[in-house]
């Protein structure tokens, strides 16, 4: 799995396996973990990410951040809203095409907290449906 960072957009692009992004579901949904991740070439203006962290902590919500000094994706939250964020990498997972998952905070969302950085997360077919 990688995830790169691209500062002008304040948004993460995740891509991986299917077996990546199902292990990726697991921790959210477990609430506590790390996963380091492989370090190559950055692609230009974006920071390729070390690592993600999940911590299981008070709601409501699920807070995505960026830990910058260590390169590290932070997820915090709540069970719930834990639940719903690792069923959505889940199904990404499952898409047999390509495509990709838009998570991006607004006023009201329903499981990611204000202040949430937007990530895109790539089906392990690619980005876009073949179709």
């Amino acid at each position: 799995m990688q995830i790169e960072f691209d500062a002008s957009y304040s948004m993460g692009d995740v891509s991986g396996s299917a077996e990546d992004l199902n292990r990726l579901a697991r921790l959210v949904a477990g609430g506590e973990g790390a996963i380091d991740l492989l370090s190559s070439a950055p692609v230009a203006g974006r920071r390729r990410l070390a690592g993600v962290e999940v911590r299981d902590t008070p709601g409501p919500g699920v807070l995505v951040h960026l830990d910058a000094s260590r390169r590290v994706l932070m997820i915090s939250g709540d069970a719930p809203a834990r639940a719903v964020l690792a069923e959505n990498l889940r199904e990404t997972a499952g898409l047999d095409d390509g495509g990709h998952l838009h998570i991006e905070y607004f006023p009201d969302h329903y499981y990611l907290a204000e202040g949430s950085l937007a990530l895109v997360v790539n089906s392990p077919h690619g980005g876009m449906p073949r179709r």
